[in-house]
């Protein structure tokens, strides 16, 4: 049965990485890789000789001898132990995005527009190059590329250009989301699996991921297609800027920095705080919009669809990418399945087995371990450039037991999540840009990614050094 298992996830993983040449969206194996890998968990599970406690991160002693009515009651405990976890992260992600889509709907990120002031292409390549950086650590590298390709798409006419600048975009957003725990999925699941701490992670990482954007944009600088100044079109306001458009620009953005702040003090989940910046951002917003929609009327069907016209929080909620959160709850919850038989755990004790002086339960007990360990890490970098990430890191979390802020955790972090700019499928970023501006697989592996994998390199070699500094 755990071979069958094994190959429903396989199947299912391909068809997720494949999705663009199958034309099947990747939520739609996910949930189903899912639903059938847990079902054939419960049909068989009086086969299965190990059972894996996640809580303990150990196998359950004496599993084999459990009557049946104890199997059962051990199996829905865990499938409601991974969905709590897996809700933490999907609740999260949903107030983090309805939070942006409020401050898209008083057009609040129009005011980043008005930071360019030159037409030089060089001053106006670094100029997006900083703003996807730190603007991809707040509200995500996601929504930070579909943000700043928008307002390129406004500004520059000459494509052969803007996909240029978009490709490097691309490269600062996916280093950006990599040193904050808000930055990218994969860090924030790493932050809620209490597997990285927001002083660390930035002390760890902010110079290597710095490094992974400014080595890139300087051997740009350097490139004829950046060489003189650039044609800027001038484009009439289709509709009046909202007079609050800064004014909730800048409280969204400092309410969900807050979040990992009152996650400091209060120690509760990052959701918690996630909901309670939402709720702030929620009481501006319909302020501003002078609406009177209370969320929870929703006794009159017809009055509630006239409401979400009008109120701001309403009209952002039909607005979230629900996709990518069903997509999160399918391939996390089939990553669980994996992990609570045990497969995981079993895998990551034949890759010590197989490479011994990776040594990573025992801290790295000598240099040539640490070397061992440090390829592991950039393969996993090189991976996630091909693959999707967020199912590497959910199954990183599942094999190894290291403490809290250990090195190979925030190692973790940024290969995960600079190691996908190699590749333009290999990132949300990558994948949304090039919807955006039809940029085509190849120019970008021409292009692109050998400047993506010498700001990998660079930023691998820097984190190996800032982490003796801790």
């Amino acid at each position: 049965m755990e071979a069958a298992i094994i190959l429903v996830f396989v199947i299912g993983y391909l068809a997720i990485t494949l999705e663009h040449n199958l034309k099947i969206d990747k939520l739609i194996p996910a949930l189903v890789m899912m639903a059938i890998c847990w079902a054939l968990i419960a049909l068989g599970l009086e086969s299965f000789p190990n059972w894996f406690d996640s809580a303990k991160h150990s196998l359950v002693e004496g599993y084999a001898g459990f009557a049946p009515e104890e199997k059962m009651h051990l199996m829905e405990e865990t499938l409601l132990h991974h969905l709590g976890k897996t809700a933490e992260i999907l609740v999260f992600l949903l107030g983090a995005m309805t939070i942006v889509e409020i401050i898209d709907y008083f057009d609040g990120f129009s005011t980043i527009k008005d930071f360019v002031k030159t037409k030089k292409k060089t001053k106006i390549l670094w100029l997006f190059g900083f703003l996807a950086f730190i603007l991809s650590a707040i509200i995500d590298n996601l929504t930070a590329t579909i943000v700043l390709i928008s307002i390129l798409q406004k500004i520059v006419k000459d494509r052969d250009i803007r996909i240029w600048y978009a490709g490097l975009i691309i490269i600062a957003a996916n280093a950006g989301g990599a040193w904050s725990p808000i930055g990218d999925v994969t860090t924030t699941m790493l932050w809620i699996g209490k597997k990285v701490s927001t002083g660390h992670l930035v002390g760890y990482l902010l110079v290597p991921s710095f490094l992974c954007m400014a080595v890139p944009y300087f051997i740009a600088s350097f490139l004829p297609v950046f060489k003189g100044d650039l044609e800027i079109e001038e484009v009439e306001e289709e509709k009046k800027k909202s007079k609050y458009s800064s004014v909730m620009l800048y409280l969204g953005l400092g309410a969900i920095v807050f979040v990992p702040i009152f996650k400091m003090v209060t120690h509760l989940p990052p959701y918690v705080g996630m909901m309670l910046s939402l709720g702030v951002v929620a009481v501006f917003a319909e302020i501003y919009s002078s609406s009177k929609f209370s969320l929870s009327d929703y006794n009159d069907a017809e009055e509630s669809e006239a409401h979400a016209h009008h109120s701001p929080v309403h009209s952002s909620l039909s607005k979230i990418e629900l996709p990518s959160i069903l997509f999160f709850l399918g391939i996390l919850m089939a990553v669980a399945a994996l992990e609570s038989l045990g497969i995981l755990f079993q895998f990551a004790d034949s890759l010590k087995e197989s490479m011994p002086m990776l040594g990573t339960e025992l801290h790295y007990p000598n240099e040539i371990g640490k070397g061992v360990s440090d390829l592991v890490m950039i393969l996993l970098g090189v991976g996630s450039a091909v693959i999707d990430n967020v199912p590497l890191v959910a199954a990183s979390l599942g094999m190894f037991s290291e403490p809290i802020d250990h090195e190979l955790w925030h190692f973790v972090a940024f290969s995960a999540g600079t190691g996908g700019s190699m590749l333009i499928i290999g990132s949300a970023a990558g994948v949304v840009a090039m919807g955006m501006e039809k940029i085509d697989f190849f120019w970008y592996l021409k292009k692109i990614s050998w400047l993506a994998a010498i700001g990998f390199l660079v930023g691998s070699a820097a984190f190996m050094v800032t982490r003796t500094l801790f």
